[in-house]
Formats: structure tokens, C-alpha cells, sequence
């Protein structure tokens, strides 16, 4: 069976300035290794799909670097949001392209920018994913929550199905922290880690059935898919796709779903405060990166410099991050505002920063 990865590359990364920028969004950023987040996923999926069959979507802004920061990419296989429609239409660009080529073949669509410690894990849960997607089922991976989180959203599993996997009872949103933690308690609850494997054909028509308004922009399309005409057809009809989720346009919708628990280690990466799970803490609890950073009597960190030096002294469970230009000072419980700052940087017309 051949696989077809997916790696959805169009996310801004706004918590992560400023490290992260208008051109050099959280996906192109080394925050897990010594590698940018975008060619950790696709290194991941050696031994079980090839870089030829692997597809990259992305927005004009951004395909110069995803395309060389994934070696070996056919340029067809780069594909250009002319506008950017949110994840349902992104899905339905490269399905078109899967299904031009291999009708039945199986895509594992893959954020660009999470982690994964237990890669070989990763690999036994896709494998099993994608023999469940095999016999027409669309497959959402859910992930075993360790801690009642509040910014993933949730899958209420059911019943064990004949082919492999579990029934879904609901999709939950992000909960506030009594809610997560009924959830987590009862044992009945993933989190949604937003990684789908289903066959190319089988989620168009998922797209056709469900959201009928995207019927008449897919068949342009996929009339147009393999031809010289693709990019005009493309530019002309993707704007005018509704801008939803796969979430919201089909996995809430469609009845046949299958969840399939894993527990590979897996991190959104949503924040720096999520900087610990990805990276190893010294003694103290503090992440230090960059041989120019300075930290002294401090606890629970996340010290980020790598262009001057930079002390820190006498702080707790404080983000401090320096990227040349600009410097964040933030609580580690306030990570997720730092979309404030880019937001008041915009409202400033302070363009230069962002």
C-alpha cells in the first residue's frame, strides 16, 4: 500500500514571537531539535512513505522554504493556496492531486509543526491508521491525554469497530479546566491531535456529501488536475471555497469515523510554555538554549538567545526570549497571549517586527 503524506504548512505561529515572523512562521523555527519543525515531519515518515508521494500545502509567502527545507520534493507536489481557506479546503487541494494520481490511495495529513518523541510508535499507529482507512473509513489518530488540558480540543470515543479502531460518540471543544478534567477522569476522552489518514476518493466524497458548497470548485478541479490549466483553474476557484475546518466540515458530520488511540509523545508544540516537552530542563526545571544566555538562581525557565548575551536572574516559570531584534518577557502561564503582541504590533503599524 502506498501512503501519501500530507504536511499542512500554512499556520502563522503567532504565539511564538518573536522568534516567529510573517515569513518565518513557528513551522520553519528549530524549536524540538536542531531542526526546523517542518523537516522533523516529513524525516519521521522515512521507512513508510516516500518524499515523492509526500505533499506539501502551503501559501505563496511560505513555499520558497518549505519546499527546500523538505529535500528532495517534486515541485508538483508543492502546492500554493492562492488564498488561505483553512484546513477543509487545504485537504480537498491535495486529495484532488492524490486522487488524479491514485484514486484509492491512502493520505496521512500531518500538521507541520508538532512533535513526536516515539517515532518507530508513530509509525505502528499510521500503519495500523492506514489499513483501517484501507476499507473506507476516515481515520482521526486521538491522543492519549496525560494532564486535563485546555487547549486541545477532544474525542469522545465509543465502541470498538469490526475493521480496527473506535467508534466516535462527539467531538469536543477546548474545554475549560473542570470540563478536562471530567474528561480526562472518565476515561472515555482523547485529545484531537488534528492528524486524518482516509483514502483520496473516499474523503471527496466526504467533501461532496457534507459540504456541497465546495461540490462545484472540485470538480473544476479535479477536471483541471494533471493539466497546464491547474493554476489558473486553481487561482480562479479556491477563493471562492468556504473557509472551514475538516473538523467543522466533515469530521463532525460524517459516519464513518474511526479514532484511533496512540500515545507516541506527541506535542502540539502550542506555546512556548510548551518548550519542556520537547527539550530537556536542567536541574532546576529551566530550558536554555543559545550559548549566550545567562541563568542565574532562576526556576522553572524557558530562556531562549542565541545573537548577544542575555541574563536572567532570580526569576520563576518565566519565558525570556531574544531573536536580535526584539525581546518577550512573559509568564509561562501567559504563553499563549503573546498573539496580543503581534496584534498591538500590527495595530501600530510596527511592520518591521512582525
Amino acid at each position: 500500500m502506498a501512503l501519501y503524506p500530507v504536511i499542512m504548512a500554512g499556520g502563522s505561529g503567532t504565539r511564538f514571537w518573536p522568534l516567529s515572523r510573517q515569513a518565518r512562521p513557528k513551522q520553519f523555527l528549530p524549536l524540538a531539535s536542531k531542526l526546523p519543525l517542518i523537516t522533523d515531519t516529513a524525516q519521521r515518515l522515512k521507512g513508510l512513505a516516500t518524499v515523492k508521494n509526500t505533499f506539501i500545502v502551503c501559501g505563496p509567502l511560505h513555499a520558497k522554504a518549505a519546499a527546500k527545507l523538505v529535500k528532495g520534493l517534486p515541485k508538483p507536489n508543492l502546492l500554493v493556496e492562492p488564498v488561505a481557506r483553512n484546513t477543509a479546503p487545504a485537504i480537498a487541494l491535495a486529495a484532488v492531486q492524490v486522487a488524479a494520481r491514485d484514486p484509492k490511495g491512502v493520505m496521512v495529513v500531518l500538521p507541520s509543526d508538532h512533535h513526536v518523541a516515539d517515532v518507530p510508535g508513530f509509525k505502528r499507529v499510521l500503519e495500523q491508521a492506514a489499513r483501517i482507512a484501507e476499507g473506507g473509513h476516515i481515520v482521526t489518530l486521538g491522543i492519549q491525554p496525560h494532564r486535563p488540558e485546555t487547549g486541545y480540543g477532544y474525542i469522545q470515543v465509543g465502541d470498538a469497530l469490526e475493521g480496527g479502531g473506535r467508534a466516535v460518540k462527539a467531538f469536543k471543544e477546548k474545554p475549560d479546566p473542570q470540563t478536562a478534567q471530567a474528561y480526562v477522569s472518565s476515561g472515555e476522552y482523547l485529545w484531537n491531535g488534528g492528524i486524518f489518514v482516509f483514502r483520496a476518493d473516499v474523503i471527496l466524497a466526504a467533501f461532496e456529501q457534507h459540504m456541497p458548497e465546495m461540490k462545484k470548485g472540485l470538480k473544476a478541479l479535479r477536471e483541471a488536475a494533471g493539466k497546464r490549466t491547474f493554476g489558473a483553474v486553481l487561482k480562479k476557484v479556491f477563493p471562492k471555497l468556504p473557509s472551514i475546518s475538516i473538523d467543522y466540515g466533515v469530521m463532525e458530520k460524517a459516519s464513518n469515523i474511526a479514532v484511533l488511540p496512540g500515545d507516541f509523545g506527541w506535542s502540539d508544540v502550542g506555546s512556548f510554555a510548551a518548550i519542556p516537552e520537547v527539550r530537556p530542563a536542567d536541574a532546576q526545571g529551566n530550558v536554555i538554549s543559545g550559548d549566550l544566555a545567562v541563568v542565574v538562581d532562576c526556576k522553572g525557565c524557558i530562556v531562549l538567545a542565541d545573537k548577544r548575551p542575555l541574563s536572567v536572574v532570580g526569576l520563576t516559570d518565566v519565558v525570556v526570549v531574544d531573536s536580535g531584534d526584539a525581546v518577550l518577557v512573559v509568564p509561562r502561564e501567559k504563553s499563549q497571549d503573546v498573539r496580543k503582541v503581534v496584534e498591538a504590533l500590527k495595530a501600530r503599524k510596527l511592520q518591521k517586527y512582525l
